[in-house]
């Protein structure tokens, strides 16, 4: 999965069209980790007295870069949702500078993914805010299907799928 995003660069990020929308680049990934940029811009400032961004921006940012730092630590693509993303804001962001995220998957269990990230515009010391996050881990059978890197199937695995998907939707 690591090498998959690493080879897509930034259009994985890009993806999502909110990520789009603000201008995030993927700068960095590896093993469990990810960080992304936010670059500055006018339109993203929540309080135009001061030029400060508003803490929603801040926000989806740290999401998105725990959920890549997520997707990074995994061996094979599998859906991932946010649980719960807990913020503390520290001081407010340099108006005119970029932000910056770092996040790192400390944690991989069956259903949950665990990550720790910080927001900084100058100094990586100084953080504008920090995270703690989980994230929900789709292990359902029919999600490992659909992640799988094969798409052509014998006719006894297709019958299997079919049979786990029948199995799937009788529990259900």
């Amino acid at each position: 999965m690591l090498t998959i995003l690493q080879d897509m660069g930034s259009y994985a990020l890009r993806a999502s069209p909110q990520a789009k929308a603000l201008g995030f680049t993927l700068m960095a990934i590896a093993q469990g980790e990810a960080t992304v940029r936010c670059p500055y811009h006018p339109d993203l400032v929540g309080d135009v007295e001061t030029g400060v961004v508003a803490g929603g921006v801040v926000t989806t940012l740290l999401d998105h870069t725990c959920g890549h730092a997520v997707l990074a630590a995994l061996d094979t693509f599998r859906p991932i949702a946010t649980l719960d993303l807990r913020i503390d804001y520290l001081r407010a962001a340099e108006p005119g500078c970029d932000i910056l995220a770092h996040a790192q998957c400390y944690k991989l269990t069956r259903s949950v993914a665990f990550v720790r990230a910080i927001a900084f515009d100058r100094d990586k010391d100084d953080p504008v805010a920090t995270v703690q996050a989980t994230f929900m881990l789709d292990s359902s059978r029919s999600a490992r299907r659909k992640g799988s890197t094969s798409h052509a199937q014998t006719p006894t695995a297709q019958n299997e799928a079919a049979q786990n998907e029948a199995e799937d939707e009788a529990s259900a």
